[in-house]
C-alpha cells in the first residue's frame, strides 16, 4: 500500500506542475513530458545510449530497460533490479533495470491526477480509486469500459478535504492552547521548586534553633535536684501502702459477695427442687432410696432455718466496697502529701531568704555545677530517661515535627524536579494531557487510555479491570496504511508513540504492554485496539497533541499531509 501512497502524492505535486505543454503520449506525467518531445525517435530515460523509433512507443513490447518506452502499457511491469531480462540486442554491462517512470499516468479531470501501477493497466478492473477518468482500462480487456467519474468523486474528495481542512485547524487551534496550557503548568513546577528551596532553607534554620533550644532544655533539666520515685517521709510510704492493701481487700470483698449471692440462689433453687419432690413423689412406692430422701427432707425442714434480719449488715457491706472519695472514705492525698524535710530541701529553701537576683545566681550556678559533676562521672545522673519531663518532651516533639515537615518539603521538591525534567513530547504539550483519560468500547471490553499514567482493560460483564500498561516512554516508529476518508487513521509516515509497559501479568505469557500509536486529530479519540500478540495491544490513538508544531518543527505526531 506504500507505493500506491507515493503514486497520489506524486499525482498531486505533478497537478500543480501541469502547463499548456503539447500533446503527450498515454501515460506519461507532466514532469517526465521533455524526455517524449521527439517525433522522430525516443531515447531510454535512464540509457541515453539506447535510441528507439517513435513507433516502438506504447507497442506493449518492453524495448527499454528502464521500461520507459511504455509508459501506458503493463509490459514493463516485470521490470525489477533483481530480474534484468533485457529485450534487446544491444549489449550492457551493469544494466539498471529500475523503472524510470513511478506509474501510469491518470490525469483525472476534475479530481487530482495521480499514478496508477503498471501492473493495474488494462487489467480488466476500473481502478477508481486512482484513475478515476478510467483511462488506464483504455483497451476494453474482456469487454470493460470504465467511464469517467471524476466529476462525482471529484466532488465528494474536496467535500471531504474540506472537512478535513477545518478539522485540522481545529486541531491546530488546540494543539495551541495545550502548549500553552503546559506552558503555564511547567512554569507553576519552576515556581514551587524556587518556593520550595526558600521553604527548605527556612525549615533547615528552624531545625537548627530547635537542636539547640532541646539541648538547652536537657541541660537544664539534668542539673535539676529531682527525688526519685518511691521515695518520701515514713508517713507518706506508710499511707502509700496502706493504700494499697485497702483497695485489695476492697476488691476481694466485691468478688466474695458476688459468690456469696450466686450460692444463695442456687440454694434456693435445690430447696424448691426437693420441696416439690417431696410432694408429688408416691408413698405407696417401695423405693427406698426415695424414702430416704424424703426422710432428710423433712429432718432439713424441721430445724430452725430461720435467718435475721441482715439489711444493716448488707448495707455496712455496701458502704465498705465503695472507692475511697472526697465525701466519704480516707483521704489519702492528705497522707501522701506529708514529707519530711530532707537535708536538699532545708539547703534550698535558704534562698528563700535571699533577694531573688542572688537567688537566680545561686540556682544557676548550682545547676551547671551538678551538670559538670554528672559529665565528669563525680556524681550519678538519676535521671530517668523514660520519664522525661514535660518540658523536654515539649521540645522534643517540636523538634520531631520540624523535621517530618522538612522532610515532606525535600520528598516534594525531588518529585517536582523529576517532573521538571521528565519528557512530556515536542513542546512539552502532553504535560497538559497528563491524567486525562479517554475510552473506546471494543466487543466485550472497554479500553481506557490515561495519558502519560496507564492502559487499562476494562470487562462489561463484571469482574476486575485488566492494567495492560504503565507509561515509560515516547518513542517513533514507521507506519504504512491506508489513510480513511474521514482521516481517522495512521496514513502512511513516521509516527511518535507511547509505550506503556509492565502491566498485569498474563497467564502463561508475559506481563501486558500496549503501544500507543499517536495521530493528528481533532479531539482525544481511540480509533483502533488490537492484540498484535498475547497481551501485547496496540492503541491507534488521534489528539490534537499530535499535531504539526507552529513554525515547520515536527509535532510528536507529526503526519504528512498525504492529500
Amino acid at each position: 500500500m506504500k507505493s500506491t501512497g507515493s503514486i497520489v502524492l506524486i499525482g498531486t505535486v505533478v497537478g500543480s506542475l501541469a502547463s499548456n505543454d503539447g500533446p503527450r503520449p498515454r501515460g506519461v506525467g507532466p514532469e517526465f513530458s521533455n524526455f517524449y518531445k521527439a517525433t522522430d525517435s525516443f531515447t531510454c530515460i535512464s540509457h541515453p545510449t539506447i535510441k528507439l523509433p517513435i513507433s516502438h512507443l506504447n507497442d506493449d513490447y518492453c524495448d527499454c530497460p528502464d521500461g520507459s518506452d511504455e509508459p501506458g502499457t503493463s509490459a514493463c511491469s516485470y521490470l525489477s533490479p533483481s530480474s534484468p531480462k533485457i529485450r534487446s540486442n544491444i549489449a550492457i554491462d551493469d544494466i539498471n533495470t529500475t523503472l524510470a517512470l513511478p506509474g501510469f499516468y491518470c490525469k483525472n479531470k476534475g479530481h487530482q491526477p495521480s499514478y496508477l501501477s503498471f501492473t493495474r493497466v488494462n487489467d480488466g478492473i476500473c481502478d477508481y480509486d486512482l484513475c478515476c477518468d478510467g483511462s488506464d482500462e483504455w483497451e476494453g480487456v474482456g469487454g470493460v469500459k470504465c467511464e469517467d467519474r471524476c466529476k462525482e468523486i471529484g466532488k465528494e474528495w474536496r467535500k471531504q478535504d474540506e472537512q478535513r481542512k477545518r478539522s485540522m485547524n481545529a486541531a491546530a487551534k488546540k494543539r495551541k492552547e495545550l502548549v500553552a496550557e503546559s506552558a503555564r503548568l511547567r512554569k507553576e513546577v519552576a515556581d514551587r521548586i524556587d518556593t520550595l528551596g526558600a521553604e527548605i532553607e527556612g525549615s533547615k534554620i528552624k531545625v537548627a534553633a530547635l537542636e539547640k533550644q532541646l539541648a538547652e532544655v536537657e541541660k537544664r533539666e539534668k542539673g535539676k535536684v529531682v527525688r526519685g520515685p518511691g521515695k518520701g517521709s515514713r508517713v507518706n510510704i506508710l499511707a502509700q501502702l496502706a493504700k494499697g492493701r485497702v483497695e485489695e481487700l476492697r476488691t476481694a470483698l466485691v468478688q466474695v459477695r458476688e459468690q456469696r449471692d450466686a450460692s444463695k440462689e442456687r440454694l434456693r433453687e435445690l430447696e424448691g427442687i426437693l420441696a416439690a419432690f417431696h410432694e408429688e413423689y408416691n408413698p405407696n412406692f417401695n423405693d427406698e432410696g426415695v424414702k430416704r430422701a424424703v426422710r432428710s427432707w423433712e429432718d432439713y425442714t424441721a430445724r430452725d432455718n430461720t435467718a435475721g434480719d441482715d439489711s444493716a449488715y448488707e448495707r455496712d457491706l455496701e458502704e465498705i466496697a465503695k472507692p475511697d472519695g472526697e465525701s466519704d472514705g480516707i483521704q489519702w492525698a492528705e497522707w501522701e502529701g506529708q514529707d519530711e524535710e530532707s537535708d536538699v530541701d532545708v539547703l534550698y529553701k535558704f534562698e528563700e531568704y535571699l533577694p531573688k537576683p542572688v537567688r537566680e545566681w545561686i540556682d544557676g550556678k548550682l545547676r551547671d555545677l551538678r551538670v559538670l559533676l554528672i559529665d565528669n562521672g563525680i556524681l550519678a545522673d538519676n535521671s530517668d530517661p523514660s520519664n522525661e519531663s514535660s518540658a523536654v518532651t515539649s521540645a522534643r516533639n517540636a523538634l520531631n515535627a520540624a523535621n517530618h515537615g522538612l522532610n515532606t518539603l525535600n520528598d516534594q521538591l525531588i518529585r517536582h524536579k523529576e517532573d521538571l525534567d521528565k519528557d512530556f513530547g515536542a513542546d512539552d504539550v502532553f504535560r497538559a494531557l497528563k491524567g486525562r483519560c479517554v475510552s473506546k468500547d471494543s466487543g466485550e471490553y472497554t479500553y481506557e487510555l490515561c495519558w502519560m499514567e496507564r492502559t487499562t482493560q476494562k470487562p462489561k460483564k463484571g469482574g476486575g479491570d485488566t492494567g495492560m500498561g504503565n507509561y515509560v516512554s515516547f518513542d517513533k516508529i514507521t507506519v504504512d496504511d491506508t489513510l480513511p476518508p474521514d482521516g481517522k487513521g495512521l496514513g502512511s509516515s513516521e509516527r511518535v508513540t507511547m509505550r506503556y509497559e509492565n502491566g498485569q501479568h498474563c497467564w502463561n505469557g508475559p506481563n501486558r504492554s500496549t503501544l500507543v500509536v499517536l495521530a493528528c486529530a481533532e479531539k482525544d479519540e481511540i480509533w483502533k485496539v488490537t492484540e498484535e500478540e498475547k497481551c501485547v495491544y496496540r492503541m491507534e490513538v488521534g489528539t490534537p497533541a499530535a499535531c504539526e508544531a507552529k513554525g515547520g518543527e515536527k509535532g510528536p505526531g507529526h503526519v504528512k499531509d498525504e492529500l
